[in-house]
Order: structure tokens, then sequence, then C-alpha cells
């Protein structure tokens, strides 16, 4: 008997020990070799160059300037009302980019000279543009939650949905945020021009392309007539042409659309690459399910799970990158919280609230030091404000953060309603 527990038996024969180990590792070797190939061949990830193409043209099309100028011309005449069209247009441009780094540097180029020119404090300048980027990666379409979709094999389209209320708070929160600090420092945000009707309606009509592209992609998406990677291309030609008609687009700018986009999607495909190998070794160790097994035989509460798991995502956003954290810490706390039970969830259902969630605890990290790729973005282009009180000033926006996470911890229903009555 203890001879017999010592050898494998495969196809028939019987192995040892130190032939099963041979196999494993040759069978290892063969699999890293098409490694490459296997990940980039993915239908799913030509979503992702598609989206960062349109962001480019939108930007070149002069999209974001024409969503700050509508904004500011309905609030811009409340105190801290030009901070808070700062936040609504990197909203509306998420929901045309898909990058938080894209949202926080394109719109702190248009809002930045506004907010100067008003006189409002550096602090609440710089830290309102830092945290409203951090809008793109989670107003759909959201690169982010492209690669979590890959990672997961969970639906693009219902993840894009399942962030639509949860991105709507976050703009609401971050309101909240101005307007209380405007209320106890009034010198800090000053009210703007009231503008007449006549200018509001001619701002409305220019962002008519906006919602033209919103439309096709996201629409497109839940209504089934087209996949995110046709909804995408839709979208990036649609940019393309009202970048065009606007002269924004010549072919300076078409060049460094096209580099831009390659160079962000060779840096993502490669960290891609990268953490597949780190996959490769957890599935041959087990340890993601066996840490899996572990976790649930604990007898831990899962709430208690999930709020360790959070904080990890906290602290590792203050030294890593966003997309290094979704690809490497996925393929480990996935198979945790599917083994766990949350509220009754089913595993579907599961899967879309987990992906919200790490997507909100990830955007934090794009404005928490020391690394905070927001605020550093937004400090370059402010230059004379001091990076002590951009982070200062970032402070709130954490608070309402950390409010809105709490409330999707015990409320999934505000990231799963929209699933359920739009997919049925």
């Amino acid at each position: 008997m203890a001879h017999s527990n010592r050898h494998l038996h495969v196809s028939g024969r019987s192995w040892g020990l130190l032939d099963h180990d041979r196999w494993r590792r040759r069978n290892a070797h063969e699999f890293a070799k098409n490694l490459a190939y296997a990940r980039l061949s993915n239908y799913d990830l030509a979503v992702i160059p598609l989206f960062l193409l349109m962001g480019q043209f939108a930007t070149h099309g002069g999209l974001s300037r024409a969503l700050f100028r509508c904004v500011s011309s309905f609030v811009g005449h409340w105190r801290g009302g030009i901070a808070m069209a700062s936040v609504a247009a990197c909203a509306g441009f998420g929901a045309i980019c898909g990058s938080s780094i894209a949202t926080a540097a394109t719109m702190g180029q248009v809002a930045l000279p506004e907010l100067r020119r008003y006189k409002y404090s550096g602090s609440l300048a710089t830290a309102s543009l830092a945290a409203g980027g951090t809008l793109g990666i989670l107003i759909p379409p959201s690169v982010p939650l492209i690669v979590y979709a890959v990672l997961t094999q969970e639906s693009i389209g219902k993840l894009f949905m399942a962030a639509v209320i949860p991105g709507v708070i976050a703009i609401i929160g971050y309101m909240i945020v101005i307007r209380i600090f405007v209320s106890f420092q009034p010198d800090a945000g000053p009210a703007g021009p009231r503008m007449p009707w006549s200018e509001r309606l001619n701002t409305l009509i220019r962002i008519l392309p906006v919602i033209f592209v919103f439309l096709v992609v996201i629409v497109g998406i839940y209504a089934g007539w087209a996949n995110p990677t046709e909804a995408a291309s839709l979208g990036a030609g649609a940019c393309g042409v009202v970048a065009l008609l606007s002269g924004g687009l010549k072919w300076k700018e078409l060049r460094e659309s096209i580099l831009g986009t390659a160079i962000a999607t060779a840096m993502i495909f490669l960290v891609l690459l990268g953490a597949d190998v780190l996959n490769t070794g957890l599935a041959l160790t087990q340890m993601p399910v066996e840490l899996a097994n572990s976790v649930k035989s604990s007898g831990l509460s899962p709430l208690l799970v999930m709020a360790i798991i959070l904080v990890i995502y906290v602290l590792l956003g203050c030294v890593m990158d966003a997309m290094a954290m979704i690809l490497l810490t996925i393929p480990i706390f996935f198979p945790i919280v599917m083994g766990l039970d949350f509220w009754g969830l089913s595993d579907g259902d599961k899967s879309l609230w987990f992906g919200i969630l790490t997507l909100m605890v990830v955007e934090i990290g794009m404005i928490t030091p020391p690394i905070g790729m927001n605020v550093y973005i937004i400090n370059g282009l402010a230059r004379n404000v001091p990076i002590t009180s951009t982070f200062n000033g970032v402070i709130p926006f954490l608070a309402s953060d950390f409010v809105r996470i709490v409330l999707l911890l015990f409320f999934p229903v505000l990231a799963l309603y929209a699933v359920h009555t739009f997919t049925g």
C-alpha cells in the first residue's frame, strides 16, 4: 500500500513522483511557450485599444472643452460651481474615454485655466480635478473593468451596466464634498457669472456628439445589437469623424493619437502577459484554491473577509498602479470571494458586485500618497500649487469614496439593479 501511494497512474502507466514532477514541468513549459499567443489572440482584448483610441480622438476633437463649458454654464454661478463643473465634465469625458489618467490630464488642461481665472484655491481646484479624474475608470466604458471581465470570464456589458449607478453616486458625492468645502471656506470657490439660457442651449448643442457617441457605445452594448468590440469600433470611428470635422484632427494629431494608443495598449498587454505568468505559477501550486478553502473553513464572517480584502487593496493602492493591482490580485481574491456567501447572491451577481467594489477601491489608489498618479498629473499642470496642498485637498473626496464603498458593500442592489432591470 505504501508503495502504491508513491506512484501516479496516467494513461494506463504507473509513474513515480519524480516522473510526475518532470511531466508537470514539461507541460508547464509547453504552456508557457504558447502563453503570449493564447492571451493576445483573445478577441475580447481588441476592445482595449479601440476605447483608448476613442479617448484620443475625443481629446483632439475638443469634446472635453465642450463638456466643461456646458456644465459650467448651468452650475458655474453657484459657489464652488466651476469645481463641480470640472467633476461633471470628467464624468462625461470618462463616458467616451475609459482611462483615469487620460481623463485627469485632458480635463486638467481645460478646467485649470478657468479655475485660476475665478480665483479658486489651489487645493480645491487641483483636488477636484484629481478626484474627478478617477471617474474615468468608473463611468463606463472602463478599461480596468474590461480587464476584470477577461480575467473572470464575466460579461463586459453587464459590468458596464453595474457601474452606472455607483458612478452617478460618485458624481453626486464629489459635488456634495465641494459644496461642504466652500461652505466652510467661501473664498476657496467663488461663484461665477450666471449664463443666459441662450448660451446654455448653445453649449448643449455642442455636446451632442458626446451624447451620440455615448448612445452608440453604451446603448449599443446594452441593447444587444453590438458586442463591446463592435461598439468600441463604432465609437472610435464616431469620435474620429467628430475630431476631423472640428478641425482638431490633422495628420500630426492623427499620428499622436495612434502612437498614444499603441503605447498605452502595449503597456497594458505587457502587464497582462506578466500576470499570466504569475497565474500559471499559481495554477500549478493550487495556491488560490487552497487559500479559498482555508478562508471558507476558518469560520470568519464573509463581510470581515471582504473588509480585509478591501483594506489590502487600499494599502496596495498606495504603492501600485491600478491595472497592476487588478491583474495580480484578482486570480487570488476572486476564488475566495466566490466561495463565500454574501447576502445570498448568486455567483453571477457576486462576480459583478465584487468587480465594481474592486474598481472603486482601486480608483482610491489614484489619489492616495505616495503614488497618487492623478495627483501628480494635475500637480504637474498646476506647478504653482504645492503637492501637499493637493493631497490635503483630496482627503474629503476620499471620505466620500469610503462612504460609497460602505454603501455598496451593504447594499449590492446599487450595482445589480440596472443589470436585473435591463437584462432580466
